[in-house]
């Protein structure tokens, strides 16, 4: 695996097209704090989208669920380093926002694939059938 830091004169378009290349995928949010450890926020919910402000001073937002009983808005306040982990085929497998005060918040997919690898794998009939 390796790391790339998104600059954040360009989170605003990262996240836009982070959302609609994962959209609908099952995510997992553990926050990690100096004081607290590791916490899990929340479990294998389907990203609807990550949103900033549109000058990304303000915070970060992790939107998660799919029905009213599910929903889950993960809010990171005063970010400051954005980081993609990317795998060795190039699938974005977890993201990495770090606020003040070293917390930091950890989105990963329960399998990291390229985007274009799942296109159509739901349409397709199964084999056997």
């Amino acid at each position: 695996m390796r790391n790339r830091q998104v600059p954040r004169t360009e989170w605003v378009r990262f996240f836009e097209g982070f959302t609609r290349r994962h959209q609908g995928w099952l995510a997992t949010v553990r926050v990690v704090d100096a004081r607290l450890g590791a916490q899990v926020q929340a479990k294998d919910l389907p990203l609807e989208g990550i949103v900033v402000d549109a000058a990304a001073e303000g915070p970060i937002s992790i939107l998660l669920g799919s029905g009213p009983q599910a929903n889950v808005e993960h809010p990171i306040e005063k970010p400051e380093q954005v980081w993609v982990e990317m795998t060795e085929g190039g699938a974005e497998a977890a993201l990495e926002i770090e606020s003040a005060g070293g917390r930091k918040t950890i989105l990963e997919f329960r399998a990291a694939v390229l985007p274009e690898m799942v296109d159509g794998l739901a349409s397709e009939p199964a084999s056997g059938a």
